[in-house]
């Protein structure tokens, strides 16, 4: 059986398509996690959908997929030159619905500022840190590169069990990183060197955009959530403070993408509402 691959110039994307026809919608999961990973989580957002072809990948430098050794490689803007590759090879000209979690969001926001065309609907998962409390998340992925580098992946693991689990991620199994200890100091630089499009950016996106947000988590923090509720226009934000709202998503999700299948996005000119400069520091 051949495991489809993209291959690029510095990795090798690996991915894989369920769903023999329909409109195709792509997932894309959160920083040291990959496609199966999240499934264990319980964050295989896709898995309510009906009728729809569903491409999932691991990002470059996660589960199945390789990465080189350049930590700007692992920006959010240069990750979403990936998923534009990829839906290029996959699905060339082709309008679709995109869901991603946490970093996979940060990717997914730059795919859609830079071609708004492609995305017919838009799912934001957990945002993460942005602009301002950006820099504090940079300096504990730094921190954390180091601490790896000086004493391995199990110091880094034993550390994330020390951090308080938000409320709404307290039944999800124990699992390890889903990047090879060698990479993933220049991953973890990578993430730290990442931020959201500017405001300004964000503020015109057309496409239809579900926010999906938990609470108490520094990482995910809700003011991320909120300002992008605030930009995107039209934009709707459900909050989960228990499993049991996170257990709602993959319903939420489906409902989503099934409204908006027949949309086929136009990316009018948009007048920059006067909210987005209070984002903007």
């Amino acid at each position: 059986m051949t495991v489809p691959v993209l291959e690029l110039s510095d990795a090798k994307i690996d991915y894989d398509i369920s769903g023999d026809d329909g409109p195709l919608v792509v997932q894309l999961h959160g920083l040291t996690s990959c496609r199966e990973r999240d499934a264990r989580l319980g964050l295989d957002h896709g898995r309510a959908l009906r009728d729809h072809r569903v491409l999932r990948y691991d990002a470059r430098g996660h589960g199945r997929s390789t990465g080189s050794l350049e930590a700007a490689s692992y920006r959010w803007s240069r990750l979403a030159d990936d998923l534009l590759a990829l839906l290029d090879h996959v699905a060339p000209g082709e309008t679709v619905h995109g869901v991603g979690q946490s970093m996979g969001c940060g990717t997914l926001l730059h795919a859609a500022v830079r071609d708004q065309s492609r995305f017919a609907s838009l799912t934001l998962v957990s945002p993460p840190t942005a602009w301002d409390t950006r820099r504090a998340q940079a300096k504990n992925y730094l921190a954390s590169a180091e601490l790896v580098e000086r004493a391995g992946i199990e110091a880094f693991i034993a550390q994330g069990h020390r951090n308080v689990t938000p409320p709404a991620l307290a039944d999800v199994p124990d699992t390890r990183p889903a990047v090879a200890e060698g990479l993933l100091p220049t991953v973890l630089r990578g993430a730290a060197e990442a931020d959201l499009p500017n405001p300004a950016s964000l503020a015109g996106i057309a496409a239809p955009t579900l926010i999906l947000a938990w609470i108490a988590d520094p990482a995910h923090p809700m003011t991320t959530a909120q300002a992008l509720n605030a930009l995107i226009r039209g934009s709707r934000l459900v909050v989960a403070q228990t499993p049991y709202g996170i257990m709602a998503w993959p319903g939420l999700f489906a409902e989503h993408v099934a409204t908006h299948d027949a949309a086929v996005l136009q990316a009018p000119q948009q007048e920059t509402p006067q909210s987005v400069a209070g984002y903007l520091r």
